[in-house]
């Protein structure tokens, strides 16, 4: 299961650094609302991991970056990732608090999947955008990426 869950992150890191090398090389070509919504796969993906091993620095959900930073934001969620799969159970349930106060328990499995889930359903939104702005959208279907 642990070897499953690194290949989804693993594949999650490609995407998102491919997208980061076309918002770094298309300035004025992509819509503020794509750069909004992958900044907020990497804001979510650092909350999420923060929520499972707490104490780096945490962005707020819709945090706009430099577009410089973009890529190094994602390596270093990709890279905690990693450390929280390698030495966590991953059955162990965790307690946390989302962004309203509100607490709530769940699976560390569960937690990560939602996280690749999300970014998942978040870079459709982005390829709709690049669609509309004239831009090609990326191929980041987890087969296509398996091939």
């Amino acid at each position: 299961m642990k070897d499953f869950f690194k290949d989804l992150f693993e594949y999650n890191h490609h995407c998102n650094q491919q997208l980061g090398s076309i918002f770094k090389e298309s300035p004025g070509k992509t819509s503020e609302k794509s750069i909004k919504v992958y900044c907020h796969i990497l804001n979510a993906q650092r909350i999420w991991n923060n929520r499972i091993d707490p104490g780096r620095s945490t962005s707020s959900v819709w945090e706009i970056h430099p577009m410089q930073d973009l890529k190094n934001i994602d390596l270093m969620n990709y890279k905690h990732s990693l450390l929280i799969i390698d030495n966590f159970d991953l059955n162990d349930t965790i307690s946390y608090a989302n962004t309203k106060g509100q607490t709530f328990s769940n699976s560390l499995k569960d937690m990560l999947f939602h996280a690749i889930n999300h970014s998942t359903y978040h870079r459709a939104q982005i390829a709709t955008e690049f669609k509309q702005n004239g831009l090609e959208p990326l191929a980041t279907d987890y087969i296509f990426y398996k091939r």
